[in-house]
């Protein structure tokens, strides 16, 4: 991979990706163009961000980025809308896009934007290898595909509803989640139940706990305000 970022123009319009390119190569980056999203699926393999247009000839802007971010989930991505089109933006970020410039643009501005994605890229991907490194040494471990959560290798009888909200806990280890917030993600609605639910579950599940590791205390209580997985468990008995 080149030294300098690679950043895909995905840009039907010459003009338009000449300008691209010229900004960014000026800017340190190393622009690379094509102009359908059948090449952009075939180039985009190796890059740190791509730069979409929203109006391509062959392959919807939209229905490309689904399509790339389905091969590379962390892949950054800018859309480039048509100016006074807010349903274009509004559609992009609300399907997961970084961010969005409209044509016409300020080179400078585009640099500054791109800038800021891959510094926000950077930053979301350490933390998503800090909590993988936690992940990995943290004596709960979750079994999606058979849904089942070992506690010091040693599997848990859980009832659905114990499993979703142990899985909830362990996805942010330390984060204080509110009863509110665990009603909604767990039960699916927090106006249908009460708080004394989550307690309940959070007081059978801390005795299924304590059978494994007595002398452990995974869940701690945040009184008045909800339930955080501990981020100290030792890694071993």
């Amino acid at each position: 991979m080149p030294s300098k970022p690679l950043v895909l123009i995905v840009e039907d319009e010459p003009g338009i990706a000449d300008t691209l390119q010229y900004a960014l190569r000026t800017e340190g980056f190393e622009p690379r163009w094509c102009a359908t999203g059948e090449a952009a699926l075939a180039q985009a393999g190796d890059v740190a961000l791509v730069i979409l247009d929203v109006g391509l000839p062959d392959i919807g802007g939209f229905e490309l980025f689904k399509r790339l971010r389905a091969a590379r989930a962390d892949l950054p991505v800018l859309f480039l809308t048509a100016r006074g089109d807010e349903i274009d933006r509004v559609v992009g970020l609300e399907l997961g896009a970084d961010d969005y410039i409209t044509k016409p643009f300020s080179p400078r501005e585009l640099v500054a934007r791109v800038r800021s994605v891959l510094r926000r890229s950077a930053g979301t991907a350490a933390i998503a290898e800090a909590r993988a490194a936690v992940a990995a040494v943290s004596p709960l471990q979750c079994d999606e595909g058979r849904r089942q959560i070992r506690y010091y290798g040693r599997a848990l009888d859980l009832s659905r509803y114990e499993y979703g909200l142990l899985k909830t806990l362990l996805s942010r280890p330390g984060f204080v989640f509110t009863r509110e917030r665990l009603l909604d993600l767990v039960w699916g609605d927090a106006n249908q139940s009460l708080d004394r639910t989550v307690d309940a579950h959070v007081k059978t599940l801390r005795a299924k706990l304590k059978v494994v590791a007595p002398e452990r205390e995974p869940i701690r209580t945040h009184r008045g305000v909800g339930y955080a997985l501990a981020e100290d468990l030792p890694a071993s008995l």
